[in-house]
């Protein structure tokens, strides 16, 4: 039973990491917003299942908050701002997609090589979680700094928290009040940041962040 339990948190975590991936490897905008729900779904379940390894009932009403916020509610947020903006669905990378593919792989080998010996004494399926966990935040990093569309590096910053939260629930769980305030954290940053779009687009017609660094440039 205990290699069973293993064996699907390692899966669900592994998920976690190759979901990273397939964002990272997007160049449109709706798919970049549906694998992000696809991402906090599948967080969703994996805190779920650590919920029933670690007999945990409060992070079940951790899992149910991941999936119906950010599984749900925050992607069709994105997706409605993407819509009212019109904003342009082609997402331009600061380096070519294939190189910013293999810094992904060796940000996982990283995030293992210092995981691992650094979590020697702890549980082997608090060891992998943490270190895959650690694979996902730098994964949404290299994903912040690799894409100019503002909606894309918001996107990018909640595939981060994802990470974050699956290292908390992996290292025997989370208190309720922490969750609670991350996800209320989290809707009030969408809100600002849905403000935040609609004032760019209004003023500079563009949310690409190259456009506004330029635009800043000309004031100096």
């Amino acid at each position: 039973m205990q290699a069973i339990s293993f064996d699907v948190a390692k899966l669900l975590a592994g998920g976690l990491v190759l979901t990273s991936f397939l964002m990272l490897y997007q160049v449109r905008l709706p798919a970049v917003l549906n694998v992000l729900a696809l991402h906090s779904l599948i967080l969703a379940l994996a805190v779920a299942w650590q919920a029933h390894v670690q007999s945990e009932p409060a992070l079940y009403i951790t899992a149910a908050i991941t999936l119906i916020f950010k599984a749900i509610l925050i992607p069709e947020a994105l997706r409605r701002i993407v819509e009212k903006l019109g904003i342009h669905r082609e997402i331009e990378n600061v380096t070519n997609l294939g190189i910013t593919m293999l810094a992904g792989v060796g940000l996982v080998a990283l995030s293992l090589e210092v995981m691992l010996p650094v979590t020697m004494h702890a549980d082997l399926l608090t060891r992998t979680d943490v270190a895959l966990a650690l694979s996902v935040v730098l994964l949404g990093l290299l994903l912040m700094v690799t894409r100019r569309n503002a909606v894309s590096q918001v996107a990018a910053f909640l595939s981060l928290e994802n990470g974050i939260d699956l290292a908390a629930a992996g290292a025997q769980g989370m208190p309720m009040v922490v969750e609670l305030s991350i996800a209320f954290s989290v809707l009030v940053a969408i809100l600002v940041i849905g403000i935040f779009l609609f004032r760019i687009r209004e003023r500079f017609d563009s949310v690409d962040m190259q456009a506004l660094d330029a635009f800043r440039g000309d004031r100096r």
